[in-house]
């Protein structure tokens, strides 16, 4: 039986489906705005459109997709304006099937002619046309259904003015909906992006329209996705040389759990030579390469933070996630540094990496590094230099900090 060209995660999906549509008490709090973060070629979007979408669709709720990269020349107010027209469009379309799906599973009482709104959908974002909240209250009303907007790498909503008058509109959208005791439905809204820092941002700080939302992260692929490939692979062509799963998941995990390295891997594992049939050690040698060379770039960019970047940036991949402004930290980063460091140049620092998606606030004083790949290589480094040099990889008081970008 051939093996799919799409790796499927519909436990997981239907996990996200259950949660946003039927919440428990614990969870209602999702009905706020869920904010999916992940770092970058790790397979969201896939996952939300061949996945997410589907399960929102066969659960009997609208979803209506928008990628805010799709054309960087518009403004994002514009793009999500777009797809909600063409969301809507379709479903007046008795010809698209999405409103005899809805028919099927909401039991709706429509004729053979199809749906119509009672509003021009060319008025939409318009001047003095109909609001996105005066929309989403109709489509809920009149189809009886939950209409669940996802946004992909939505923190660029947050880059213009615009952007962000587009989030209030979706929070007053919400309020206006799930507040109604008398609506058939909700308005939900699924953010996901590839800067953790801003995507969690946009759900922590009170400034941000849907303060007190909930910020997940995305579910990295592992196992079960390395033994699909190497099926699939397999399958494909029985002379390839494949490594054994073990092996397989250790190198994938080494290489930041993203699948487009993973495949790279395999091809280089066709053109090596592998001394006494160690397809594994070859493999694991492979990755660790590959772990390397993707390592060195995110370092140099830490590199560029100079000596304070880098100190603040090692304290939190060691764990050391508070206190980065306290006395002790202060009078650290001045002795490494060689020049008074005052909380304001922390903050500084600190707040241009975060633009820079090196490393994230959690929340009011606590930070942590964006990318878990990133702080492994990072710490393996200087702890690899460290022994080198003598020391115990620990900090405070120690010999200046060193360089992995140049270990």
């Amino acid at each position: 039986m051939p093996v799919e060209e799409i790796f499927h995660r519909q436990q997981y999906a239907q996990e996200i489906v259950q949660d946003l549509l039927k919440p428990t008490v614990l969870k209602e709090q999702l009905r706020s705005g869920v904010f999916l973060s992940g770092i970058r070629r790790v397979g969201k979007t896939t996952f939300v459109r061949q996945d997410l979408i589907p399960a929102l669709r066969g659960a009997g709720a609208l979803p209506i997709y928008v990628d805010l990269w799709a054309d960087k020349s518009k403004d994002p107010s514009t793009l999500v304006h777009e797809a909600v027209r063409n969301a809507l469009q379709a479903v007046e379309n008795p010809a698209s099937g999405i409103l005899a799906q809805l028919k099927r599973l909401k039991g709706l009482d429509v004729g053979a002619a199809g749906f119509k709104f009672g509003f021009q959908l060319d008025s939409l974002g318009a001047t003095d046309g109909v609001t996105l909240a005066q929309a989403f209250a109709e489509v809920v009303r009149k189809l009886q259904v939950d209409v669940v907007l996802i946004v992909d790498e939505v923190q660029q909503a947050m880059l213009s003015d615009s952007g962000i008058n587009l989030m209030h509109a979706l929070k007053a959208a919400r309020d206006r909906i799930n507040a109604d005791p008398d609506m058939p439905g909700h308005f939900l809204f699924v953010g996901t992006g590839s800067h953790k820092s801003l995507v969690s941002d946009m759900a922590i700080r009170r400034t941000q329209p849907f303060a007190g939302a909930v910020a997940v992260d995305f579910r990295v692929l592992d196992r079960d996705f390395v033994e699909w490939q190497l099926e699939r692979v397999a399958s494909h062509d029985a002379r390839v040389v494949v490594p054994n799963l073990d092996a397989a998941v250790q190198g994938f995990r080494a290489m930041g759990n993203r699948p487009e390295e993973f495949t790279k891997a395999l091809l280089q594992l066709q053109r090596v030579q592998i001394v006494d049939n160690d397809v594994a050690g070859a493999f694991k040698i492979i990755c660790q390469t590959l772990a390397d060379a993707a390592g060195d770039v995110e370092l140099a960019a830490i590199e560029n933070f100079g000596e304070l970047g880098k100190a603040i940036f090692d304290r939190i991949a060691r764990g050391r996630t508070t206190g980065l402004f306290g006395a002790e930290a202060l009078a650290a980063y001045s002795e490494l540094t060689g020049q008074p460091v005052v909380a304001r140049d922390v903050q500084l620092t600190a707040d241009k990496m975060i633009e820079a998606n090196l490393i994230m606030r959690q929340g009011h004083g606590i930070y942590a590094v964006s990318d878990p790949f990133i702080q492994k290589i990072w710490t393996e480094r200087i702890q690899a230099t460290q022994q080198l040099l003598g020391g115990d990889g620990t900090r405070g008081g120690e010999p200046p900090l060193p360089d992995p970008a140049r270990s």
